[in-house]
């Protein structure tokens, strides 16, 4: 591998087509930090996208393009990088920070496919560019409402529907759901929004014959997870407390899930979420690939992790037009079929910025060289 002649970093302002709504809040937009690498002729894209403000996780848009301007940048600029690992180890002295971390890692590996001239799922150890793909509703207006979407769903054949989960919108909803749906597969994204005193209202929800409860607890907990998994039949699956291999290996071994859902971005990268992958696996454990409300660039990583062989449950990556009315990228992402996306068949992530879109939309940028 060259070495990393220079790294650019654009903070962007994306608008999205409809508010975002969860257990932590409401989101009109989004700004992503997408990470350039530039090596010789090649270079490699990666993105970051942790919500403009710390809601999420404790990491923030303009926080992420500081760090990795005037730290993490710094650190690789001029380094010969042979894997994933060496990366990490140029910036582990560096605490967390998983998605500034993510976004550098991310585009090593488009880098590294692109000058291998092969698509990163192939890189990645993928099984094939086809990818199953799920639907994914937060709260809205009216229950009503709700049904009207998840009908319009199940008729263009996606094979599982995601449900946002939060007080005052929650037993009901689901009770409502499962009367017109009796058949079809849901699960719910509490977002961290509950605690072990909500017990009681999570045993209820064993009788709707949900696939999992995604992170009904805080966002950095393990221990009360297990507690909580241990007092009801439906499968705990964890997302933000998911961090890095050490804390799902910590994961698996109290039984705090039985699911996990890899966001690459959201434990630093490709890298880390291979091995996140291989424990899972070995353990018995099914994983999915969720995403962050990424522009295209973002998206495309999230597809090529998506194809690895442990992936088990439709995954949450999106067509461009869920969340934006103009994509970043070029190409934007499209079903290939009823529930399905396919990953290109081109060097690396198989797309790159729209010049002129990325410079519309650019709120900061830096390049460090």
């Amino acid at each position: 591998m060259p070495r990393i002649d220079a790294v650019e970093i654009y903070r962007v302002h994306l608008p999205l087509v409809y508010p975002f709504r969860t257990a932590y809040g409401t989101d009109d937009a989004v700004e992503p930090v997408l990470v350039k690498l530039r090596s010789g002729g090649f270079h490699g894209w990666g993105e970051a996208q942790p919500f403009i403000c710390p809601t999420y996780c404790p990491e923030y848009s303009a926080g992420v393009f500081l760090l990795v301007r005037s730290v993490l940048a710094p650190a690789i600029v001029g380094r010969e990088i042979e894997t994933g690992d060496a990366l990490h180890q140029l910036i582990a002295c560096f605490k967390g920070n998983f998605f500034a971390k993510g976004a550098l890692d991310m585009a090593w590996w488009d880098l590294l496919a692109r000058t291998r001239g092969e698509p990163l799922w192939k890189t990645l150890g993928g099984q094939g560019p086809d990818v199953e793909v799920g639907a994914d509703f937060g709260a809205m207006e009216s229950i009503d409402a709700l049904l009207g979407k998840i009908d319009q769903a199940l008729k263009a054949g996606y094979k599982r529907v995601k449900l946002k989960y939060a007080p005052s919108w929650d037993l009901h909803m689901i009770q409502a759901v499962r009367k017109t749906f009796p058949d079809a597969v849901f699960h719910i994204d509490c977002n961290s929004g509950y605690t072990l005193k909500d017990v009681e209202m999570f045993k209820q929800l064993d009788r709707y014959n949900l696939a999992m409860i995604e992170q009904p607890l805080m966002h950095d907990d393990l221990v009360d997870h297990a507690t909580l998994q241990k007092q009801i039949r439906t499968p705990v699956c964890l997302d933000e407390s998911a961090t890095s291999p050490d804390k799902v290996r910590k994961a698996i071994e109290i039984g705090a899930c039985r699911w996990v859902n890899i966001k690459p971005v959201r434990v630093g990268g490709h890298t880390p979420a291979l091995k996140i992958h291989d424990l899972c696996r070995d353990a018995g454990i099914g994983c999915w690939v969720g995403g962050m409300l990424e522009s295209g660039i973002g998206a495309a990583h999230c597809l090529a992790a998506a194809t690895l062989p442990n992936i088990k449950y439709p995954c949450d990556v999106f067509p461009s037009s869920r969340f934006f009315h103009k994509d970043l990228s070029v190409p934007d992402w499209h079903l290939s079929g009823p529930s399905r996306m396919t990953a290109v068949d081109a060097p690396g992530i198989g797309c790159d910025p729209a010049p002129a879109m990325l410079e519309a939309c650019t709120v900061e940028k830096a390049v460090i060289e």
